[in-house]
C-alpha cells in the first residue's frame, strides 16, 4: 500500500491534528518521504468532500470548503438532537475525571472517541487544552457551557461523585500502566 494511503488512514483513524514527525515516527519514513505523501494525498483529494488541512506543522483532514453551507446545516441539525450514548459515555468520563485524554476516553469506553469528542466539542460541552504534565496530547474538560446546562457549579455536586470518580480513576490507573509495560498501545 503507498504511502498517501497509509497517511490518509492514520489522519481519518486520529480524528484530531497530527505532526509531521509523528507521522515520520509512525510509518517509519523520513520527513521528505511524509512531505512527498502529503503532496499526492493533497492532489488525491482534488474534487472530493474531504480536503487536507494544515497548520503550522500539523495535518489533519477537514471538509472541502464549497460544502461549508451543507455542513453548517447537519450541525444545526446535529445540535438540536438529543446526546447519544457514546456523547453521554464521553461526557461522564470527562465529567467524572475532570478532564481525560483521548487514549484515556477510549481505554476505559474500549472504542475510538474521536468523532464523538468533535461532536461534543461542536456543541460546547467540552474543551480541549494542551496537557500542561504533556505538551503532546489534550486533555478534554468540560466546559463551562455544561455546568450551566447541568445546572451545578461544580464538579463535585454530579451524583455520586466519589464513587464514580475513584471507579474511573481506576480504570486511568490501569491505562496507564498498560501503557507503561507496552501491552496497549494508544
Amino acid at each position: 500500500m503507498n504511502l498517501e494511503t497509509k497517511i490518509e488512514a492514520i489522519l481519518f483513524w486520529k480524528g484530531e491534528p497530527i505532526s509531521r514527525k509523528k507521522l515520520s515516527e509512525i510509518l517509519k519514513v523520513n520527513i521528505g518521504e511524509i512531505n512527498d505523501g502529503l503532496e499526492k494525498l493533497k492532489e488525491n483529494l482534488k474534487n472530493k468532500g474531504v480536503v487536507l488541512q494544515e497548520k503550522e506543522n500539523e495535518i489533519t483532514l477537514g471538509t472541502a470548503p464549497e460544502l461549508t453551507g451543507l455542513i453548517e446545516n447537519l450541525q444545526k441539525e446535529e445540535l438540536n438532537k438529543e446526546l447519544s450514548k457514546a456523547s453521554l459515555e464521553a461526557l461522564s468520563v470527562i465529567l467524572y475525571k475532570n478532564g481525560a485524554s483521548r487514549a484515556e476516553i477510549d481505554y476505559i469506553r474500549g472504542v475510538n472517541s474521536s468523532f464523538t469528542l468533535r461532536a461534543l466539542s461542536v456543541r460546547g460541552l467540552i474543551e480541549k487544552i494542551t496537557d500542561p504534565k504533556d505538551n503532546r496530547r489534550n486533555i478534554y474538560k468540560p466546559s463551562f457551557a455544561l455546568l450551566s446546562f447541568m445546572g451545578i457549579k461544580s464538579i463535585d455536586e454530579l451524583p455520586d461523585f466519589a464513587e464514580v470518580n475513584n471507579l474511573i480513576e481506576t480504570a486511568s490507573r490501569n491505562f496507564r500502566e498498560e501503557s507503561k509495560n507496552g501491552s496497549r498501545e494508544d
